[in-house]
Formats: C-alpha cells, sequence, structure tokens
C-alpha cells in the first residue's frame, strides 16, 4: 500500500484514530506561546491540517484560520467542520500562503512528513515567506537519536457495529535522514476481521540538526512535550515542541 493509500481510503475513520488527542489542550498551549512570543496577529495556518480539528479550535479563538494537506478527502471533511476556514491540497514542502501570517502551526509530528533533508528545508523556507515579521511557526518533532523502535502505540475504539484496534510507532535504523511511521489498523465486525497495514516514510533528523537549519530564518526556542505547561526542554527527552519566532 502506498504512503497515503491508507489514509485515502480510511479518512473517514481518522477522526476515529486519533479520539484520545487532546486537540483543545494542543490548540489552547500553541495559542498560549502566540501570546508569548507572536506579534499580536492572528492570521493563522495549519499545515497538514487533517480533518482540521485544530483549525477549529484556533478559529473558536479568534483566529483567522486556514489550513493545507495533501490528501483531499481529509480536507473535504475539514470543509464540513470549519465552513469559515480556507482549506487548500498542498505539499507542505513546497507551500504558498494567500496572504502573510502572523502564526503556522504542525501538529502530531507532521513536520516529519517532509520525507528528507531537502523537503524539511523547503518547508522550513516555505514558512519563513509566509510569515509576517515576528510571526510565529510552532511544530512538534522527535529526535531521531531518542527513538525506541520496539515503542508502540496502541488504543481502541467502537463505531457502531465495528471495532478498531489502532497501533502505531515510530522506526528509525540508526543512521541517514530517513525514519518512518508504522501503522496497522485492525477492523473487527462479527467475527469478521480487517487489517491494514502501512509504513510512511519521514524525515529524521536530531534536535541539534534541526536547530542548525531553523537558525538563519528563526530565533529558535525549544520546550518539553507537554500541552499542560510551558516548560523549556531539558536537553534529555527525545520529543520537543519548537516556537521558531521569524528574524
Amino acid at each position: 500500500m502506498s504512503a497515503n493509500a491508507l489514509y485515502t481510503d480510511l479518512s473517514g475513520y481518522y477522526d476515529l484514530m486519533c479520539v484520545d488527542i487532546d486537540y483543545q489542550a494542543q490548540s489552547n498551549a500553541i495559542r498560549r506561546l502566540h501570546q508569548i512570543f507572536g506579534n499580536g496577529g492572528h492570521a493563522h495556518l495549519d499545515l497538514a491540517c487533517g480533518t482540521g480539528p485544530h483549525v477549529r479550535h484556533f478559529i473558536d479563538f479568534g483566529y483567522l484560520s486556514s489550513g493545507l494537506d495533501i490528501n483531499q478527502p481529509m480536507l473535504d471533511i475539514a470543509a464540513k467542520r470549519c465552513p469559515e476556514a480556507l482549506f487548500s491540497r498542498q505539499d507542505m514542502s513546497a507551500f504558498e500562503a494567500s496572504a502573510p501570517l502572523d502564526l503556522i502551526t504542525c501538529f502530531l509530528y507532521s513536520i516529519h512528513y517532509n520525507d528528507g533533508i531537502e523537503k524539511l528545508k523547503g518547508c522550513i523556507s516555505s514558512a519563513y515567506r509566509a510569515l509576517k515579521q515576528g510571526g510565529v511557526f510552532y511544530f512538534n518533532v522527535v529526535d531521531k537519536n531518542k527513538i525506541n523502535n520496539d515503542l508502540w502505540v496502541k488504543h481502541s475504539a467502537k463505531q457502531e457495529d465495528d471495532v478498531f484496534t489502532f497501533r502505531s510507532g515510530w522506526h528509525y535504523a540508526g543512521h541517514g535522514e530517513k525514519q518512518s511511521l508504522r501503522l496497522s489498523i485492525e477492523k473487527n465486525n462479527a467475527g469478521a476481521t480487517q487489517i491494514w497495514n502501512d509504513e510512511h516514510p519521514m524525515v529524521a533528523v536530531s534536535f541539534t540538526e534541526l536547530t542548525a537549519l531553523l537558525a538563519p530564518y528563526f530565533e529558535v526556542h525549544v520546550f518539553e512535550h507537554n500541552y499542560q505547561t510551558i516548560t523549556p526542554w531539558d536537553n534529555v527527552s527525545g520529543n520537543a515542541i519548537f516556537a521558531c519566532v521569524k528574524r
């Protein structure tokens, strides 16, 4: 199955797959960071917006929000969830904004969908061009050197008569600029089982390498991956929130 086929074929189940994600807490944490580091503006773009739950919260916060994604079925759902927003089908590694922005977000480790350093550089450059002076580019990220290939996240959810089990985990071979996100979805209904397995190619980068890529464009602030409190990164943990202010 191709890199995007699973998400395309099961786009209707995406929200179920992410049912345990606290979108409101994530959105509110970044709103707080933007109040601290931002330029006071409210023009917002969410990269890899999926079905638009983060965009919904930012609209409710009073932002003029928009979203982009490479997956059209996801965008169709997002447009129904957020009829006030403008959505576009674009690759985040080379995107254009319709107007200058104050805030760009990229949640759920989606920055890694830039599946190589050159594409990551393109994403950073695109964000820089799209932002106003003092605008902020937010994303969360995993350090390739801290990935545990044996660690998987699992949860189950029910929709009507179907029971779904979702599993996901990072995999890094220990060298190079590529890692992958391994996904498994199991659907059970009255003893009948369907299973989808997929592996998404993604960029592998250390925090040191990433900071060096960002430094020519942004003042970089790194925080612990905790959406309840704003705490500086401890230089140990392998997951972090980056808040990057345009120079």
